[in-house]
C-alpha cells in the first residue's frame, strides 16, 4: 500500500479525538455528560489503538495542516494518545461511580471531557502556537475541576497557587515560542527539527528560548519551589488527583521530548533541567518518607518522579523520559484510583512477621546485584546509543535508585525475594526491548558540551539519597534522623517562601462563609 493514504488517514483519526470528546463536552443532550464521558473516552480508546497500530504498521510520520492547524503523528504522539485516553476512560468509568448522587456530577463530567480534549490536541499539535493553546486550554479546564468544591478554602488556595504558577509557565512558552519563530522563521515542529539538524551550535536568541522551555516544563511539572500547589489539591475529587498525577503533570516533560532536537543542542539548557530535577528528586524522595496521609505521599512522589523525568531529558536519554513518563502515568492512576484500600493493604502488612529495616550491608549487596543486571541489560541491547564495553553511568543511577526498596523487599525471605527476582528480571527485559524499538524512533543525539558536570550532580544527588535514606531507614532514632526529620516535613519551608512571595501580590478570592483561617493556614494545613 502507498504511504498517501496513511499520510492523511493517520492525522484524520488523530484529529477525531479532541473533536469527538470536545463535542461531546459542549453538546446539550438528555443524556448526563459524566455517562457520556464513559462511551466518548471508551470510543477515542479505540481510535487512539487505531492510530497506533497505523503508526506501527505504516512506520511512517505523517503531518496534515498549516499555519492555523498542524497535527503531528508519529512514533510519540502514538504512544502519548493511547495512554491519555486509556487512563481517561478509566477515570470516566471510575468517576461515575465516585460522583453518584452529587449534584454537580454533570457539571464535572463536562470539564473531564474538555481538559482530556485539550490533552490530545495538545500530544498531536505540529505547531507550537496550536501546542501552547492547548497546553493553556488544558490548565483553564483543569482549574475547573480542582475548583469543583467551591466552599474548600483549601482546595481554593491550592488551586490559585496552581493557576499562578501555570500563568508563569504560559509566559515563559510563549516568549520561547516567539524566540523560535523568529530565529528559524517557522514554529512548526518538524521545520524546527530539520532546523536543528543543519546546524551543530544554537544562537543566542535560541539558547534564551530553550532555558524559557526548561522554565516552563519546570513550573509545569511542579519542581522546587513551584510545587507546593502539587501537594495541597488533595480537597478536588479523587478521579481528578489521578488525572493530574497520572497525565497533566508529565505535560513538561512531554514538551522537552517533542522538542529534542533543539534541546539537545543546549548545553545550559541540558544542565539546568539536570539541576533542577536533581534538587527535585531527592528533597521530594526524602520529604515522601515523612507524610502519613496516603494522598499527600503520593503527591511528593509525582514531585521526585517528575524531577527524576527531566534528568533524564537533561542527560539526553529521551527515550528513558519517555518510559518513564507512561510508566509513571499507569502506576499514579492505580496508586491515586485504590487509595481507598490503602487501609486493607497496611493491615495485612501488619499480620505478617515483622522484620527489621535492611542494613547497610544488605543495601549495597542489592545495589551491586542490581548494577550488574543492568549493565547486562545494556549490553544485551545491540542498538543502544551508548553501547560499548565501559560501564554506563545510566547504570549506576539505576541501581541507586532501586537499591534501598528491593532491599527492603528483599528481607522477608523466600516468596518475597522470587516475586521481586521476577520482577527486576521483567523490567531488564522491557529495558532491552524499549531500546531496541526507541533507538529508532524517540533517540536523540544529546550535546556532549558539560555532560561530565551533568553526570556528576546527577550522581552526586542520587548518592546523597541513597546514603541519607539508608542511614534514616536503619537509624530512624538516631541524631540524623532526628535533626532532619522536621525539616523534611516540612518540605524546608520552601513552598511557606513561595506562598508568603505570591500571596502578597495576588492574594486568592476565599467564600465568605469559610472557616474563618487565612490563605496561608488552608494552605499550610492543606500539606500537611
Amino acid at each position: 500500500m502507498s504511504s498517501l493514504p496513511w499520510s492523511w488517514l493517520l492525522p484524520g483519526l488523530s484529529v477525531l479525538l479532541p473533536l469527538l470528546l470536545g463535542a461531546g463536552a459542549l453538546a446539550r443532550l438528555p443524556s448526563p455528560a459524566l455517562s457520556r464521558a464513559v462511551w466518548l473516552t471508551t470510543a477515542a480508546s479505540g481510535v487512539a489503538v487505531a492510530v497506533a497500530v497505523g503508526v506501527a504498521v505504516s512506520g511512517a510520520q505523517a503531518h496534515l495542516g498549516g499555519a492555523a492547524l498542524g497535527v503531528r503523528v508519529d512514533h510519540v504522539t502514538a504512544i502519548m494518545l493511547l495512554l491519555v485516553c486509556v487512563i481517561g476512560a478509566v477515570i470516566a468509568r471510575y468517576s461515575r461511580r465516585y460522583m453518584d448522587g452529587d449534584p454537580g456530577r454533570d457539571r464535572y463530567g463536562r470539564w473531564l471531557l474538555s481538559t482530556l480534549a485539550a490533552v490530545t490536541l495538545l500530544v498531536m499539535s505540529n505547531n507550537l502556537w496550536l501546542l501552547a493553546l492547548a497546553w493553556m486550554a488544558t490548565s483553564l479546564s483543569l482549574h475547573r475541576l480542582l475548583t469543583f468544591y467551591g466552599d474548600r478554602t483549601a482546595a481554593l488556595v491550592a488551586a490559585h497557587k496552581k493557576f499562578i504558577v501555570s500563568r508563569l509557565a504560559d509566559a515563559a512558552l510563549l516568549v520561547a515560542i516567539a524566540l523560535v519563530g523568529r530565529t528559524v522563521g517557522s514554529v512548526d515542529i518538524d521545520a524546527i527539527e530539520a532546523w536543528a539538524s543543519a546546524h551543530d551550535t544554537l544562537p543566542p536568541s535560541l539558547q534564551v528560548a530553550t532555558l524559557l522551555l526548561v522554565a516552563a516544563a519546570s513550573l509545569k511539572c511542579a519542581q522546587l519551589p513551584f510545587h507546593g500547589w502539587l501537594t495541597q489539591v488533595m480537597e478536588a475529587p479523587t478521579p481528578v488527583s489521578a488525572l493530574l498525577h497520572a497525565g497533566i503533570v508529565n505535560i513538561g516533560g512531554f514538551l522537552m521530548i517533542r522538542l529534542a532536537p533543539l534541546m539537545a543542542r543546549a548545553p545550559a539548557a541540558q544542565t539546568a533541567l539536570v539541576c533542577v530535577g536533581t534538587c527535585t528528586a531527592v528533597v521530594a524522595a526524602l520529604v515522601m518518607v515523612t507524610r502519613v496521609s496516603v494522598k499527600v505521599g503520593l503527591a511528593w512522589s509525582t514531585c521526585a518522579q517528575m524531577g527524576f523525568m527531566l534528568v533524564q531529558c537533561g542527560l539526553g536519554a529521551w527515550h528513558l523520559a519517555l518510559f518513564h513518563l507512561v510508566a509513571h502515568s499507569l502506576y499514579k492512576a492505580h496508586a491515586f484510583l485504590s487509595a481507598g484500600s490503602v487501609v486493607a493493604a497496611w493491615r495485612a502488612r501488619e499480620l505478617q512477621a515483622p522484620r527489621g529495616p535492611a542494613s547497610m550491608a544488605r543495601v549495597l549487596a542489592v545495589a551491586a546485584v542490581v548494577l550488574v543486571g543492568a549493565e547486562a541489560a545494556r549490553r544485551l541491547s545491540s542498538s543502544a546509543p551508548w553501547g560499548g564495553a565501559e560501564v554506563s553511568p545510566l547504570a549506576v543511577v539505576f541501581a541507586l535508585s532501586l537499591a534501598p526498596s528491593l532491599a527492603d523487599a528483599l528481607g522477608g525471605g523466600l516468596g518475597p525475594t522470587v516475586r521481586v527476582a521476577a520482577r527486576v528480571t521483567g523490567a531488564a527485559l522491557l529495558y532491552v526491548a524499549w531500546h531496541a524499538v526507541a533507538a529508532r524512533h524517540v533517540v536523540v543525539a544529546a550535546s556532549e558540551a558539560g555532560a561530565s558536570l551533568r553526570w556528576g550532580i546527577v550522581l552526586g544527588g542520587l548518592s546523597t539519597l541513597f546514603l541519607v535514606e539508608t542511614a534514616l531507614r536503619s537509624r530512624p532514632d538516631g541524631r540524623l534522623a532526628r535533626a532532619l526529620y522536621p525539616r523534611l516535613f516540612a518540605g524546608l519551608h520552601l513552598d511557606e517562601l513561595f506562598t508568603r512571595a505570591t500571596f502578597r501580590l495576588w492574594p486568592p478570592r476565599l467564600p465568605a462563609s469559610g472557616s474563618g483561617r487565612g490563605p496561608l493556614a488552608a494552605a499550610e494545613s492543606a500539606g500537611a
